[in-house]
C-alpha cells in the first residue's frame, strides 16, 4: 500500500461529532479541522509532522523544538504551503497557545512525561512517543494525568494500529495455538562506537537549558545531541525502552497479561569502550505467576537476525506457534511446524530505520488518534494500557543496573521488599522543572 493510497482508503469521512476544546473549532465546527502542534521535529519528528499534515483535515498550526537544525527539518515538508507552522521554543509557552487540539511529542525520552501533563493540563489531546516516560512514576503520573483531566493521551507504539496484527492477537485470544503461554522478543542493530565526550561550549544553534528542562543540569558533550542521549541513563531509557517497547508489548498483548511477578536481565557495555552506559547487550525475562513468561534479546551493536529478521517476536502455545517479522506479517504454524496461516502487510519495512521502521503501516495509528479526537474511534494505545508495558522494559533496566532479580507486586507492578531497586522508580528534577498534576 503506498501512502497516496493509504490517504484515500483511509481518511473516514468527515461526518461525526468532533471533540474539540475551543470555540473557535467548537464540536459544531463545519470543517472537523484538527490542529495539531509537534514538539521535537529533527528525525522521527519531522517524519511525523510530515505524516499528520497529510491526513485528511489536519492541520499541523506549530512546531516546538529547541535546536536550529530540527527547526528547519521540521518546516521542510510546508516549504510550499500557503500557511507555515509558527515556531515556538518553549513547550511551556506552547501549551498555554488556544488554538490548537493536541501536543504531538517526539522529544527526548526525559521530556516525554513532563510535555505529555504539560499538554493535559492545559486542555490538549496528546500523542507521545514510546516510551512515554524516563521511568515507572512517570508512567503512573501520566496516566493519572490522563483520567483527571479526561483527555486522550495515545502512545506511539503503532503495532496496536496495524490491521494485520490486531487479527493476530485476535487469532492468538480465540485458540488458534491453544493455550498460548510464551512470548519471545528481540531487536539487533549495527550501532557503532559514540567515542568519548570532550566538553565543549553549547552550540549557538541549540538552547540547552530547554533541551534538559526537567533533567537537572549537567555539561554539554560533543557526543550527546542529537540521538547519543539515549545511552546515557540521565536522559535516555537504553535499547530496552527504546526498542523493546514495540515487541515485548506485543508479547504482552498477544498473551494477554498485565504486570509480572519476577523480572530479570544479564547484559552489560561490550562491543566498546565509550561513553554509552547503558548495555549494548541484554537479556531480559518477566514472569507472570503461573500464566506466562516472556523474554526480550537485545544486540544494539550486533545486527545478526533471529528468525531471519533484525527484530520480531514468536508466541508459543501448546497447539502451535505464530512468528511476527518485526513487520505487520506473521506465520502460524502447528505442533507439527506445518504451516497453518501466513498473512502479509503488503508494506516493505526496515526494522533498523531510526525514522520509520514500520513505513505507511504508521499511518493507521495517527488516523486512529485523529479519529479518537473526532469521537469515531477509541484509541488504540492509550497511555493507562501501554504503560504497563513500558513499565516491563523500565523493570528490565532497573535489574540490569542493580543485578538483582526484582519480585513484583502482580496488581501493580511495584518492586517488592528492595528498597534499592525502587530508588530507580523515579529520577530526581530540576528544581522548578518537577511534572505535576
Amino acid at each position: 500500500m503506498q501512502r497516496r493510497d493509504f490517504i484515500k482508503n483511509t481518511s473516514l469521512a468527515t461526518a461525526g461529532i468532533t471533540i474539540l476544546n475551543f470555540p473557535v473549532f467548537g464540536k459544531n465546527a463545519p470543517s472537523n479541522k484538527v490542529v495539531l502542534a509537534m514538539m521535537g521535529v529533527n528525525s522521527r519528528g519531522a517524519y511525523l509532522t510530515e505524516s499528520f499534515s497529510k491526513l485528511q483535515n489536519v492541520e499541523i498550526a506549530y512546531i516546538c523544538d529547541v535546536e536550529d537544525g530540527a527547526i528547519k527539518n521540521g518546516l521542510k515538508p510546508f516549504a510550499n504551503a500557503a500557511r507555515k507552522p509558527t515556531v515556538v521554543k518553549d513547550i511551556r509557552k506552547l501549551v498555554a497557545q488556544k488554538d490548537f487540539d493536541a501536543l504531538v511529542i517526539a522529544a527526548p525520552d526525559h521530556w516525554h512525561a513532563p510535555a505529555a501533563i504539560l499538554g493535559v493540563t492545559h486542555d490538549k489531546h496528546v500523542y507521545v512517543e514510546k516510551p512515554c516516560g524516563h521511568n515507572p512514576y512517570e508512567g503512573e503520573l501520566l496516566s493519572q494525568a490522563m483520567v483527571k483531566y479526561n483527555k486522550l493521551v495515545q502512545m506511539g507504539n503503532q503495532r496496536r494500529s496495524f490491521p494485520t496484527l490486531q487479527q493476530a492477537a485476535l487469532d492468538v485470544r480465540n485458540g488458534i495455538i491453544g493455550n498460548a503461554y510464551m512470548g519471545k522478543a528481540w531487536y539487533t542493530n549495527n550501532r557503532k562506537s559514540i567515542g568519548i565526550g570532550k566538553v565543549i561550549p553549547v552550540p549557538s544553534t541549540l538552547d540547552f537549558d530547554l533541551w534538559q528542562g526537567p533533567a537537572p543540569r549537567r555539561e554539554y558533550k560533543d557526543n550527546l545531541v542529537h540521538y547519543n542521549w539515549h545511552w546515557f541513563w540521565h536522559w535516555g531509557t537504553s535499547e530496552t525502552c527504546n526498542n523493546a517497547t514495540h515487541e515485548v508489548d506485543c508479547c504482552r498483548w498477544f498473551l494477554g497479561v498485565d504486570y509480572p511477578t519476577k523480572v530479570t536481565s544479564a547484559g552489560g557495555r561490550y562491543a566498546f569502550k565509550d561513553d554509552w552506559e547503558t548495555p549494548d547487550t541484554q537479556n531480559a525475562s518477566f514472569e507472570f505467576g503461573d500464566k506466562a513468561t516472556i523474554t526480550w534479546e537485545g544486540r544494539s551493536c550486533s545486527n545478526f537476525p533471529v528468525e531471519g529478521s533484525g527484530r520480531g517476536f514468536v508466541i508459543y502455545g501448546d497447539k502451535g506457534t505464530l512468528v511476527n517479522d518485526g513487520n505487520g506479517n506473521y506465520k502460524i504454524f502447528d505442533t507439527a511446524r506445518k504451516l497453518m496461516k501466513d498473512i502479509k502487510a503488503d508494506i516493505k519495512a526496515d526494522p533498523n530505520n531510526p525514522v520509520s521502521a514500520s513505513g505507511d503501516l504508521e499511518l493507521y495509528h495517527f488516523q486512529n488518534f485523529i479519529d479518537g479526537i473526532r469521537g469515531d474511534a477509541k484509541i488504540n494505545s492509550p497511555v493507562t494500557e501501554m504503560q504497563k508495558s513500558i513499565l516491563l522494559c523500565h523493570l528490565a533496566n532497573i535489574a540490569q543496573r542493580t543485578g538483582r532479580t526484582l519480585h513484583c507486586d502482580p496488581s501493580n507492578g511495584h518492586i517488592l521488599n528492595d528498597r534499592d531497586a525502587m530508588k530507580l522508580w523515579r529520577r530526581e528534577y530540576e528544581k522548578g522543572w518537577e511534572p505535576m498534576i
